[in-house]
């Protein structure tokens, strides 16, 4: 251990995503919701199996997204040398078209407003938010939704790869879950190292991954290079822009808008202590499936006095330390090992990670007839999950199923350890230790899954004011458009000088975050 940093990471549990979607709208209105970027959802819920948004974007033997192990042991970007790239940099040929995302359209409402009386119900005909003209509606950010059309492209899924015979498109035997999706803000981000011009780059303070639009030049070579395709260019302004992870909203303490307005409560934000020079070894061990491991060893441990006394000497604040002791995100995704990153096979080390969904086997089991929270019950028809574990693999563990079958194992023992609690029955400490866990240790992994309150799921230390003139001087990422935030103050004269986005929101946030709180409250983020 020599370098300890800070980063924020997030954590879904998608045995509760409902699909609802409200967290893509909400994260549109707040960033999106403007001229150049009505194609763009930062966050998005995907129906799996599917394409995704865009199309097929996991398929990196098409899109060249990522990293690669060369046979030297080092890492290079999949799309190639830097040689490569900038004889490429005026015709880029690995980017997503407007029909990989969608043509993302309106209706003409007028019509239903302003028709005269008549014999027939008037239309609304859907129109082109880029041509306006009338449209066809052909493909959408989520055409897969309640498996809507995989029995017409299911089996196009580029996660369905050497898994083709246990899934079967008929009704009876189909299976899906949701899977919510935004800017995993690596630790070794491919879309920062591909970036020409320096825009993109990942704050030093907690990670997260930003674009300068002030040096942007859209060569959208972060577009082709990032291979989980969540930068997007604006085609109105010329620039690149993505998932801020809402700064403004963090740095005074308060979760995400995603997470804010989620209705299954499926999200939670912490922070992570890493040794920042074990990253780059992480990411080139020779076997996709020991990255896992490898990135699980990058972690580290926040209660561990070594870790402590050298994130004090690296300058980490000591309500940061605080505040990592107490991250919910390190307990699901080290201390309890249910939560999994999102394709680590690509090396750039994600930060959003993923407890894969076991609600269907547990469904199947009732409509058997047999006791659903059985431990023996369970940990058998785990097996035979309705979802295959080869999918699961394919998309959080680079396609190691006792990776995913550990994870499955011990939320299996929890349901089964608590309904003996739950009716008042005592304890069978053998299913623990079937898992390699504790009584204890099965119970608080219970209470942060499905009874942690919002104080517990949301642990963010608030940015310190004394260091606000230090974070970002000018306009982030997504603010840079006529009329809004951080597009700058116009002097008599007609000249535009920008001002600091990250400084006027950080006060202006924290302003309105005080304003609307009670002194009966919990304190929230170092907040009082």
């Amino acid at each position: 251990m020599t370098r300890v940093m800070a980063q924020v990471g997030m954590v879904m549990n998608l045995d509760k995503c409902i699909g609802c979607h409200t967290c893509s709208v909400t994260c549109k209105q707040t960033w999106t919701n403007r001229s150049g970027v009505e194609y763009v959802w930062f966050n998005n819920v995907e129906t799996r199996p599917g394409l995704g948004y865009p199309r097929r974007y996991e398929d990196q033997e098409q899109w060249k997204g990522g990293w690669v192990r060369t046979k030297r042991g080092k890492l290079r970007l999949k799309s190639g040398n830097r040689l490569h790239r900038l004889s490429q940099i005026f015709s880029n040929p690995k980017l997503p078209g407007l029909d990989d995302y969608y043509e993302p359209w309106t209706y003409d409402y007028d019509t239903l407003i302003s028709s005269p009386t008549m014999d027939t119900t008037p239309v609304a005909r859907p129109k082109s938010m880029i041509t306006g003209k009338d449209m066809e509606i052909r493909w959408g950010a989520n055409w897969d939704d309640d498996l809507g059309g995989t029995y017409e492209r299911g089996h196009t899924d580029p996660m369905l790869k050497g898994i083709e015979e246990s899934v079967v498109f008929e009704l009876e035997k189909a299976f899906m879950f949701y899977l919510p999706r935004i800017c995993e803000h690596c630790l070794n981000p491919s879309c920062v190292a591909a970036c020409p011009s320096g825009a993109m780059y990942k704050r030093s303070e907690d990670g997260i991954v930003l674009v300068d639009q002030d040096r942007c030049r859209g060569w959208r070579m972060c577009v082709s290079n990032c291979p989980y395709k969540k930068v997007y260019f604006n085609h109105r302004t010329g620039k690149a822009e993505k998932c801020t992870l809402c700064y403004p909203r963090l740095e005074v303490g308060q979760p995400t808008v995603c997470a804010e307005t989620c209705v299954g409560r499926l999200r939670y934000i912490g922070l992570f202590l890493y040794d920042a020079d074990e990253v780059l070894a992480a990411a080139t061990v020779e076997d996709d499936r020991d990255l896992y491991e490898a990135q699980l060893d990058v972690l580290l441990d926040p209660n561990d006095p070594d870790v402590v006394a050298q994130a004090r000497r690296d300058g980490i604040a000591e309500d940061w330390i605080e505040a990592a002791q107490k991250s919910p995100v390190y307990a699901l995704a080290k201390k309890y090992r249910l939560a999994l990153p999102l394709h680590p096979e690509y090396r750039t080390m994600p930060m959003v990670w993923y407890v894969p969904p076991l609600s269907p086997v547990v469904d199947a089991l009732k409509n058997t007839g047999h006791d659903a929270e059985d431990a023996g019950n369970l940990f058998g028809a785990i097996d035979a999950l309705r979802i295959p574990i080869g999918y699961l693999a394919n998309l959080l563990s680079a396609g190691d199923t006792a990776v995913v079958d550990g994870v499955l194992k011990r939320l299996a023992a929890m349901r089964s350890y608590m309904r003996d609690i739950n009716l008042g029955r005592d304890t069978d400490e053998s299913i623990a230790e079937a898992v390699g866990m504790t009584g204890e240790d099965i119970y608080e992994m219970y209470r942060l899954l499905a009874i942690a309150k919002y104080e517990a799921r949301y642990v963010i230390p608030a940015a310190h004011q004394e260091a606000a003139a230090a974070l970002e001087e000018t306009p982030g990422c997504s603010l840079d458009f006529e009329g809004g935030p951080g597009m700058g103050t116009t002097t008599p004269v007609g000249e535009v000088r920008p001002v600091p986005v990250s400084i006027e929101s950080f006060h202006a946030t924290r302003k309105r975050f005080e304003a609307d709180r009670h002194d009966e409250l919990p304190q929230i983020g170092g907040l009082q």
